[in-house]
Formats: structure tokens, sequence, C-alpha cells
């Protein structure tokens, strides 16, 4: 067991190819670091905030056709539907 792991006991550790990332809760205004022996002398990333003040992105919902029912309209559905019919239109001319 690396040196660096001993140093926060039961916090849970990740450790994924060359990132150790932990969450702790210290106890006073020091925290002590020990840096894997293949870390010294690169630059290193140390980053500390609130892990309660993080809010995690969710991921769009991904709706089909059918989630879409009854939205429109009836008028704004045949405006839309004018309106798709036009624009093909376009499409069939000669330039």
């Amino acid at each position: 067991m690396p040196p660096w792991h001993k140093l926060w006991n039961n916090q849970r550790i990740v450790v994924n190819l060359n990132m150790v990332r932990t969450i702790i809760t210290p106890d006073n205004t020091n925290v002590n670091l020990s840096i894997p022996q293949d870390y010294v002398g690169r630059k290193i990333e140390v980053l500390y905030y609130p892990v309660d003040e993080v809010t995690e992105e969710q991921q769009p919902i991904v709706k089909t056709m059918s989630a879409f029912k009854g939205i429109l309209s009836e008028a704004e559905g045949n405006a839309l539907q004018e309106y798709v019919k036009k624009s093909r239109e376009e499409w069939d001319r000669n330039f």
C-alpha cells in the first residue's frame, strides 16, 4: 500500500492512472499532503472546495416524438406544416 494512502485512513480514495482523488473532512485549517514519488518534480493541480456546494450537471433527457404529442394547438400545427411545405418547395427550385 502506498504511503499516501495511509494519510486519509477510512476516507474514499480514487486512483485513476495519473490521478489521485479523495474527499476529506478536515478537523483544522491545515492539511498535510504526501505526494507519490512519481509526482515529484512534475506540475500537479491541487483543488479544494466544499463538496456540498457543487452541483452536478444533469444528463439531458432523451425524448421520442410521442413525448411532444399535444404540445401544439391545431392552429399552430397547421401553420408549422404549411411552413415546412413551403420550405420543401424551395428545395425543388431550379437555379
